[in-house]
């Protein structure tokens, strides 16, 4: 019997991947993961009791949501390869000297993020898109209520960065006048460009100094990261990002019907109708269904990849359109699958157009569904990743 020692938390997509897994034949051994409670990069307890599962059941692999050192030593002092599948940006933790371990098969969906740590030395770091439940969205039907509830023009999904635990910008609201200036031009510049990254590469040695007077962010001592690594994905491209979606949904409210489902409370944005949370598996994919248009306004850490939540949409059935990611054009092609926005005004002109045209609309939605169910499938992807571990 195949068997996955499966470090358990609370990650999007643990039922569809579990599923997979049954499907294909292995024996799930679960280990409840406390990665909210214990220091899940050095823990030398949380490292020793994976290590003892591991040397009992002695799986063919230890398999994880997201990367976490802890598990990378375990699983070598045992010499049990551990895979992992990371969809969350930015994550620090894959900096950790640990990811050059050859028994690590770690998988990302951000093509750029591959790159940059091969580039640093880790052979065992791949290019992996996350995949698409599609088959369970096929088993979703709106109801009328739900019609009722969901129905709009335009549906975003996501935060709004204005939690102070998710907007680390304001640990830098003491910086000097001279800072702040360039900060704010520096954040301005990246809002207008789609593609390209310019953050990291702006904050010189004076700047970064200038921001540890005020917030003294260092690199981790078993870490490969810079601080200007630090600095630009976790506290610049959140502001940015912040900017960009109060920004675009702002002025897609003056004009068009506008469904926000997102935890924070938005009095800035009154002519949005924020609808609060929503559950993930639940209520999510009915929201999607219901939506005219998708809007997916991505996490400006993420370089290059394709959000998970665009691949939800897409999966659903939905019309999506999004900003700029260079890795959807490896699987999709613009306006036939997909739509992207460059800019306000131009997002706006799609918009009214698309919802003007809703033969096109709906063509474009059937396309990327389809591209979605043959190419990545949840069931699809997983195939790729035992194929390679």
């Amino acid at each position: 019997m195949k068997t996955v020692l499966f470090l358990v938390w609370k990650s999007f997509g643990n039922e569809f991947i579990i599923e997979e897994l049954e499907k294909r034949g292995f024996e799930i051994d679960f280990f409840d993961f406390p990665k909210d409670t214990e220091n899940t990069r050095n823990s030398i307890d949380l490292t020793e009791a994976i290590a003892r599962r591991v040397l009992q059941t002695r799986p063919d692999f230890v398999f994880s949501f997201n990367y976490y050192p802890v598990a990378a030593i375990a699983c070598k002092a045992c010499r049990t390869k551990y895979v992992s599948w990371v969809y969350d940006s930015p994550y620090i933790l894959l900096y950790s000297q640990t990811i050059l371990y050859d028994t690590n098969r770690v998988f990302l969906f951000d093509s750029h993020e591959v790159e940059k740590l091969r580039g640093l030395g880790a052979e065992h770091v791949y290019y992996m898109p996350m995949g698409s439940a599609v088959e369970y969205y096929d088993t979703l039907e709106p109801t009328p209520e739900m019609h009722q509830m969901y129905d709009s023009d335009v549906t975003f999904i996501g935060s709004m960065y204005s939690e102070q635990r998710q907007y680390l910008y304001h640990h830098l609201k003491n910086v000097d006048e001279y800072t702040k200036g360039y900060l704010d031009g520096i954040m301005q510049v990246q809002k207008s460009l789609y593609g390209i990254d310019v953050l990291e590469e702006a904050l010189t040695p004076d700047i970064i100094g200038r921001m540890q007077k005020v917030c003294p962010v260092q690199a981790n001592g078993d870490g490969m990261e810079t601080v200007a690594w630090s600095f630009a994905n976790y506290f610049l491209a959140r502001k940015v990002t912040q900017m960009e979606r109060r920004e675009l949904l702002e002025a897609l409210s003056e004009r068009f019907r506008v469904k926000l489902f997102t935890p924070e409370k938005t009095p800035f944005l009154p002519k949005v109708d924020n609808m609060g949370r929503i559950d993930y598996y639940e209520r999510a994919p009915y929201a999607m269904k219901c939506a005219k248009i998708n809007l997916n306004i991505s996490l400006r850490s993420i370089h290059t990849g394709i959000p998970l939540r665009a691949l939800d949409i897409m999966g659903c059935g939905g019309f999506l359109i999004t900003n700029y990611q260079s890795d959807f054009n490896e699987y999709f092609v613009p306006d036939e699958d997909y739509v992207f926005y460059d800019g306000k005004e131009d997002l706006l002109n799609l918009v009214a157009y698309y919802l003007e045209h809703e033969d096109e609309r709906k063509k474009i939605a059937e396309n990327g569904y389809r591209k979605v169910k043959e190419l990545l499938s949840y069931g699809g992807q997983v195939d790729k990743i035992l194929g390679m571990i």
